[in-house]
């Protein structure tokens, strides 16, 4: 792999806020039965969480309130269904709320507005077009589904979003059976879809994994190739040579994320790592005891002649979830070590999370955490908390809801811990005294913390809120801020630290800011980045 010079600086500013440890983290289930088996999950600037399965599983294990029933004709499993098919959570206390969805959320996608509004796309039959919102609230809210009378384009089945420069335009990519893209808005009345040859073809090729680059074109990758495209112009303007090794998208289940954008090379270097999928052929054959891939591939996608580096985990895993982690590692949860995604074609779960080092040198990245005891296989997901911590939810390999046999239906929900949150930590865990609650581009402003111990190798991380499903975050990214050295100022500490330049490297959105000292993160701050 040859790595840039401005790649090495980025590194380095990654180890020099990294630290090893010994610990493998806790996990705690934070709510028994929340109803609901999750497929899709969002963290709400409320620290809520929005927890969405599909409709067409029959009744739940969660009633509307007040004796309200959805009465949808079209359903084909249950036309008059008192049950709720989707919760808000709250992530302190585990607490869900029901929540209204009329038409079918099956295998669809999300993101949110830059006004924290969950904008919700497609899924299955009645919900193949349909357009879903809702306007978060805190927990003791009424917030609900709203459903709108506007259609999509196309039918969006498997199809992944990523919000746009504007911060109030989403890009819905792919699907089954639709080689193209929209958007939503629309740019224009009347406006339709627009094909992308890369979308095409047969096999594991759905839920593709879709990321803003610095310049402002889309990376797009799909089953093992990628492009550049230029959603303006509608223009692919590269395309990336083919990952190594075995297909990476659903039904192959890889992952993948993007590796903290940084202020040391100008927030001018995107590099992704995707990681993991089935077996090649394994889909094809239903072989559903093949061994799940190891390999990771990682790439430049701004280098002027990009190439994939790979190495491999230390387990195979399909239908893993990959997060960007408040210090700059990235976390690899859930799944499992044979198959592949769908209905009972998985078995011999990935108990164990691992984490990732991108600033470490090859061989010296992986880090195994400590595991579960629950199954999380087809239909789970994965999403970083305010707090530090990762909540897990979901696994339902069957068509309905079934609690019988290996992998029965999961309605508990769990917060992984990482090492950082240990006990032997806390004292160097910093804790933000002082932020604004929004910024703009390129503004220099104060962070004040405390620590307990002498201050040293502190960072401040940028992350988003992402869509959760199907083994991928829409719309997951990370930056690394610059900040000045911390001075002490009374009690505490006092630093400036420089927002995003533009909205090419952060859309206008909520993000979570942390203070991260040696590799600890502090509980994040909730920001709203504007234009």
């Amino acid at each position: 792999m040859k790595i840039s010079s401005v790649m090495v600086v980025l590194l380095l500013v990654q180890a020099m806020i990294l630290v090893s440890v010994d610990a493998q983290g806790t996990w705690q289930i934070i709510n028994k039965n929340a109803g609901i088996a999750t497929m899709h999950a969002a963290v709400t600037h409320f620290d809520t969480v929005i927890l969405l399965d599909r409709t067409n599983t029959g009744a739940t294990q969660i009633n509307l309130p007040n004796g309200r029933c959805r009465d949808q004709p079209l359903e084909r499993v249950l036309k008059k269904d008192c049950t709720a098919h989707s919760v808000m959570l709250t992530a302190s206390s585990g607490a869900v709320r029901p929540l209204f969805v009329f038409t079918d959320t099956w295998c669809s996608s999300g993101q949110f507005f830059d006004t924290g509004m969950m904008v919700q796309t497609g899924g299955d039959f009645e919900g193949n077009k349909k357009i879903r919102t809702l306007a978060p609230c805190a927990p003791g809210g009424t917030c609900d589904w709203t459903e709108l009378a506007e259609p999509l384009a196309a039918g969006r089945w498997y199809s992944s979003n990523q919000l746009l420069q504007s911060g109030t335009r989403q890009i819905i990519v792919g699907g089954r059976a639709a080689a193209n893209y929209e958007f939503y808005p629309k740019r224009k009345a009347g406006e339709g879809t627009f094909p992308l040859a890369l979308l095409g073809g047969c096999c594991d090729n759905l839920y593709p994994f879709v990321f803003l680059l610095p310049n402002g074109d889309l990376f797009i990758f799909t089953t093992r190739d990628s492009v550049a495209l230029n959603w303006g112009t509608g223009k692919v303007t590269r395309k990336y040579p083919t990952i190594p090794g075995n297909p990476r998208n659903y039904p192959s289940a890889g992952s993948a994320v993007m590796l903290p954008l940084s202020f040391a090379n100008g927030f001018a270097t995107a590099e992704i790592l995707v990681c993991g999928g089935a077996a090649t052929g394994a889909s094809g054959s239903n072989n559903v005891n093949a061994p799940a891939s190891k390999s990771c591939g990682r790439i430049v996608a701004t280098a002027g002649a990009p190439g994939w580096a790979m190495e491999d985990m230390p387990i195979g895993r399909t239908m893993g979830d990959m997060l960007n982690m408040p210090n700059g590692e990235v976390l690899i949860i859930n799944g499992a070590q044979n198959g592949f995604q769908g209905w009972g074609k998985a078995n011999n779960p990935a108990f164990n999370p691992v984490s990732y080092n991108p600033g470490a040198g090859a061989g010296k990245r992986f880090t195994t955490l400590a595991k579960t005891g629950i199954a999380r296989m087809y239909h789970s997901t994965a999403n970083l908390l305010s707090d530090g911590r990762v909540i897990i939810a979901g696994s339902n390999t069957h068509q309905f809801y079934t609690f019988t046999g290996a992998f029965p239906t999961e309605l508990r929900v769990e917060a992984f811990s990482p090492p950082y949150l240990g006990a032997n930590f806390n004292a160097v865990r910093p804790t933000i005294t002082g932020a604004p609650g929004a910024l703009k581009y390129n503004l220099v402003f104060t962070m004040t913390f405390t620590v307990t111990t002498r201050v040293g190798g502190v960072g401040v991380y940028q992350n988003s809120a992402p869509y959760s499903t199907h083994s991928y975050s829409q719309g997951q990214r990370s930056l690394l801020l610059k900040t000045t050295a911390p001075v002490k100022v009374g009690a505490g500490y006092s630093m400036q630290v420089t927002a995003a330049p533009n909205n090419n490297i952060a859309p206008p959105a909520y993000y979570i800011l942390f203070c991260v000292q040696n590799g600890i993160p502090s509980r994040g701050k909730w920001v709203k980045q504007n234009n």
